[in-house]
C-alpha cells in the first residue's frame, strides 16, 4: 500500500513538471509571435514613416524584442 502512494506522489509530480514544460513552450511561442508581428508591421513602414515615428530601421530588431520580451 505505501508503494502504491509514494509512486502516485511520484507521477503527480512528473506530471505537474509536464505541464510547467507545455506552459513555457505556450508561452515562448507566443512571445515569439508577437515578436515576428512586430518586426513585419514595422518594416512593412516606409522610411518616412518610421522617421515621424522617431524610429530607424536598425532599430526594428531592438523594439520587437522590447515588445515581446520586456526590457
Amino acid at each position: 500500500m505505501a508503494y502504491i502512494n509514494t509512486s502516485t506522489v511520484a507521477g503527480a509530480g512528473l506530471l505537474d513538471r509536464m505541464a510547467n514544460v507545455m506552459k513555457s513552450i505556450k508561452d515562448s511561442m507566443r512571445r515569439r509571435s508577437v515578436y515576428n508581428q512586430t518586426v513585419a508591421e514595422l518594416r512593412a513602414l516606409s522610411t518616412r514613416e518610421l522617421t515621424d515615428l522617431g524610429i530607424s530601421r536598425s532599430m526594428i530588431t531592438r523594439i520587437a524584442l522590447e515588445a515581446a520580451y520586456g526590457k
